[in-house]
């Protein structure tokens, strides 16, 4: 809708004040023929109101009530106040402007609408009611209409906000409502937002989070977007398996998906090769270098030629440090490993001169610190060449007494407790070799044993000792031997409990037979042991004391039993009385009856763990058995051979597997799950309806195996069909009943299955024939059946095949809009079909306003339905005279008098010709004369009462010259 703006125009004022002086002149005349004559004759343009437009046809009556000239109303909502004229309705836009702002003489419904003087917002009037409101597919947003719309233009839209609209971008950015995704768009689900902003479509920043991994290629394949260079490694790796999505040149490298030698890309050119100082080598990088590292980490030292000294000269490789050992001995003399430059194994046997030589503390380790101090050579002490700790110390080279050594610095010295004395150490330490080794002489020492015993200097009584005030040797009878002591319980008094409590003497041990008597009832002083013993003093249970502590035990191997030792063993004199009840006996029988305790498992015994009673019932007869197979071991075969137990029949299937392959229950003999593996000869041997189940009637008859097509033993209906052996046609099988047939939906048909179908072993695997199918195409192409219209098809009804003429090739179209429903901008958007192009003149006009749907180029007479335009303008107009700016805005000359004529002329206006009156002689203005194509009059004089010349439309529109 193009709104055009008239200013109020003075002269229509002047038009209206004429109406007064009308009213007078005709006052005195009857409404007579007289006056109607007069109407069809009078000027009515010399009142100042012209009757122009649908004023014409007014009777003069609807204005001129009762006659009366004098006061006739000259603004327009006089009488169109719909009484007497129509006049404006309850919903009319609100304003505060006179009628003729917007309305015309021509129409009173055609109105040129100025909203500078609307009040109220857009949408007040913009509801869909009193003015166009927003339609269905309008974009969806809470903003007010100014703030996308303009005055001049209802449906260009000069800007959108994005920051007023509701909802997802692609709810707008469809295709439809405003520019969607291109053909060739990346593969996302992301909002547009997510690469797209507001102010500009072209994409500023790209969201790889919403492609799916492993797709790179889908758009960087040089196309749409930046692909592989020349000179890129070969592999077929996606993008992102070596590069992130942030930056393209900052890749993860990952050798696993790269093919060819290492050679082929680290070559100098496409990546790193050798340096020039490289080892000589033909071997591959890997062979050293890996893929997590270009450092070596594992060198091969095989594929090298030549000695160690080739690198290793301190260019190419580590030479020898600058302290070397000076030695012209190859590397590997010493160097024994080429996987650690550390791991030497040195050889002193060909270094001249004294250790000393090399072992000065620079060259090699020398004396530390606190060595002993010596001129001798290393070697005589130090005798290992090969362990520096390996000395052999021989004190007889050297000089002084022992402490001057052992003071405690040089070497060890006197420990805090030792005895004091000043003897010298050798004096008791007799060897060098153990500083253990010790020969006291007690003879040497002063005072009683005590003044050393004492617990400090040497070992003192200990806290059980007996309390005694006699010195050490009265019962220590030895200097040697602490422990040889010369006791003698004569003259001891008192009951020997009084010393044998555990605390003065050792007492009775935690497991003493509970007694009161005294320790010489059984005990004698000269032998604490028990030299006899009877049962008749004892009270208790047998195991109080046979518990294997107190008295003999139950042995290792003891029948397992909690019975008293009195329940079998029936003599305190002889063990080996048994009186034998298997009642009382806990555990296994095998515990016992294992060949050694009891009678065991004789040699031609079935193998089994089980235990005995598992199979004997009974413990008074061995022979009564209740066999069980859960714990036999071995095979069934080791019995079932038909002597230890029942074996095959004469009619059994030829078989060498065991028993237990298709025997799988040891209860019932024909519980049977059949296994094939072990079965020799072909499946018809067994599978002919006797020995086994052969064909069903149904079957397709054939002479192969059965193992031809059934390829599973263990599922019968597991078949993988083998067609080649099969006669006759499709159907034959193919009948919904043998085989599967067509199913519900299947094209309709009277051809066989290979007409189309050209693959055994894929169904889906179709070559079709449009050739023999009728009916129209969209009874198959409906989305279901096959592929239908794509979401973005063109809007028609046409059947498939007015476009697409080929069944061969589905994009082969002769297209044809006859068919089409909808705007042409629905296709024509520069994505469906071609849109317009970048100098295309800008208009919300639809395509067919101007172009033809046989020929693109060729244009149609546009016709302007704007009542702004003039009409059948001279011909040598051109659409961009007036439209400058290439769009359906019109770019007049004078703005101020749009739209009239003058808005275009107003600069070829001259005064001189354009008389308005004389006496005195007056111009009129471009203003007044707006319309040129209008009519003007000259006038008498001042009081324009009394035209002298008329002038009637002396500039038309259609005329070749102004």
């Amino acid at each position: 809708m193009q709104v055009h703006v008239k200013p109020f125009a003075p002269w229509l004022l002047e038009r209206f004040l004429l109406v007064g002086f009308l009213a007078i002149f005709l006052f005195g005349f009857s409404a007579s023929q007289a006056n109607a004559a007069a109407k069809r004759d009078f000027d009515h343009f010399s009142t100042g109101f012209p009757l122009t437009g649908a004023h014409r046809t007014v009777e003069c009556e609807q204005c001129h009530v009762n006659g009366m000239f004098t006061g006739t109303p000259v603004i327009c909502s006089s009488c169109h106040n719909g009484n007497i004229a129509e006049g404006k309705s309850a919903n009319h836009i609100t304003s505060r402007e006179n009628c003729d702002d917007c309305h015309t003489v021509n129409s009173w419904r055609g109105a040129r609408f100025d909203h500078s003087n609307v009040t109220g917002s857009c949408q007040t009037c913009h509801n869909g009611s009193t003015a166009v409101g927003k339609e269905a597919s309008h974009i969806r947003t809470s903003s007010t209409c100014t703030l996308c719309h303009s005055t001049f233009s209802w449906e260009k839209v000069v800007k959108v906000d994005h920051a007023a609209v509701i909802g997802t971008c692609s709810s707008c950015h469809n295709g439809a409502t405003a520019t969607g995704k291109h053909a060739t768009h990346v593969a996302t689900t992301g909002q547009c937002d997510s690469c797209h902003n507001t102010t500009k479509w072209e994409m500023v920043k790209f969201n790889h989070s919403a492609v799916s991994p492993g797709t790179c290629s889908t758009c960087h394949n040089g196309i749409k977007a930046t692909g592989k260079p020349q000179t890129h490694i070969k592999t077929t790796a996606q993008c992102d398996t070596c590069h992130g999505t942030t930056t393209w040149s900052n890749a993860k490298f990952d050798h696993s998906n790269v093919s060819g030698t290492c050679s082929s890309c680290h070559n100098g050119l496409n990546s790193t090769g050798k340096p020039a100082d490289h080892i000589k080598t033909a071997e591959q990088c890997d062979t050293c270098h890996t893929t997590e590292t270009w450092s070596i980490s594992q060198f091969d030292h095989a594929n090298v030629s030549g000695n160690c000294a080739s690198c290793h000269n301190g260019v190419n490789a580590r030479g020898k440090s600058s302290t070397h050992i000076q030695t012209s001995a190859a590397c590997e003399t010493c160097h024994t490993s080429t996987n650690n430059w550390s791991v030497v194994k040195f050889d002193h046997s060909g270094v001249t001169g004294t250790c000393s030589s090399c072992h000065n503390g620079v060259t090699a380790t020398g004396k530390t610190a606190n060595h002993i101090k010596t001129t001798a050579q290393c070697d005589t002490c130090h005798t290992s060449q090969t362990t520096w700790s390996a000395v052999t110390f021989n004190h007889e080279n050297v000089t002084g007494t022992c402490s001057s050594c052992h003071n405690g610095a040089t070497a060890t010295g006197k420990s805090a407790n030792h005895i004091q004395t000043t003897a010298q150490c050798d004096q008791c330490h007799t060897s060098t070799s153990n500083w253990r080794a010790v020969n006291f002489d007690h003879s040497l020492s002063t005072g009683s044993c005590s003044t050393c015993h004492n617990g400090n200097q040497a070992t003192g009584k200990d806290s059980d000792h007996i309390p005694t005030t006699a010195q050490c040797d009265t019962c220590h009878v030895s200097t040697s031997s602490w422990s040889n002591v010369r006791f003698d319980h004569s003259n001891v008094a008192g009951t020997c409990s009084s010393c044998h409590n555990g605390a003065t003497a050792t007492g009775k041990p935690s497991n003493h037979l509970q007694t009161s008597a005294q320790c010489d009832t059984c005990h004698t002083t000269v032998s604490w042991n028990v030299s006899s013993f009877s049962h008749d003093n004892v009270a208790g249970t047998c195991s109080s004391c046979h518990n294997g502590t107190s008295a003999t035990g139950k042995s290792a191997d003891h029948v397992a039993t909690t019975a008293q030792c009195d329940s079998c063993h029936v003599s305190t004199s002889n063990w080996t009385a048994i009186n034998f009840d298997h009642g009382l006996v806990t555990g296994t029988c095998s515990s016992c009856h294992n060949g050694s305790t009891a009678t065991g498992k004789p040699n031609n015994h079935i193998q089994t763990t089980a235990q005995c009673y598992t199979c004997h019932v009974s413990q008074t007869s061995w022979n009564a058995i209740q066999f069980d197979h859960s714990g036999v071991t071995g095979s069934c075969a080791s019995c079932h051979n038909g002597t230890t137990a029942t074996g095959k029949p004469n009619g059994h299937i030829q078989t060498n597997a065991q028993c237990d392959t298709c025997h799988v229950s040891q209860s019932s003999w024909t519980a049977i799950q059949f296994d094939h593996s072990g079965v020799t000869g072909s499946c018809a041997s067994c599978h002919n309806g006797t020995t086994a189940t052969g064909k069903p009637n149904g079957h397709i008859q054939t002479n192969a195996q059965c193992d031809s097509c059934h390829v599973s033993q263990t599922s019968w209906s597991a078949i993988q069909f083998d067609h080649s052996g099969v006669t006759g046609s499709c159907s034959s099988c193919h009948n919904g009943t043998a085989a599967t047939g067509k199913p519900n939906g299947h094209i309709q048909t009277t051809a066989q299955c290979d007409s189309c179908h050209t693959s055994q072993s894929s169904w889906t695997f179709v070559q079709f024939d449009h050739s023999g199918v009728t009916g129209a195409c969209s009874s198959c192409h409906n989305g279901t059946t096959a592929t239908g219209k794509p979401a973005n098809h063109v809007s028609t009804t046409q059947q498939c095949d007015t476009c697409h003429t080929s069944q061969s090739t589905w994009s082969s179209v002769v297209f044809d809009h006859s068919g089409v429903t909808g705007s042409c901008s629905t296709c024509h958007n520069g994505v469906q079909a071609t849109g317009k192009p970048n100098g295309h003149f800008v208009t919300t006009q639809q395509c067919d306003s101007c172009h033809r749907t046989t020929s693109w180029t060729s244009l149609q007479n546009y016709q302007h339905m704007s009542g702004s335009y003039p009409g059948n303008h001279r011909s040598s107009v051109q659409c961009l005279d007036c439209h400058r700016s290439n769009s359906s805005a019109v770019t007049w000359t004078s703005p101020g008098y749009a739209p009239d004529c003058a808005a275009c002329h107003a600069g070829d206006f001259k005064s001189g010709p354009h008389k308005k009156y004389e006496n005195p002689d007056a111009k009129y203005t471009v203003s007044e004369l707006r319309d040129c194509s209008g009519s003007c009059h000259i006038y008498t004089n001042s009081s324009m009462t009394q035209i002298k010349e008329r002038r009637d439309r002396e500039h038309r529109v259609s005329d070749g010259g102004f």
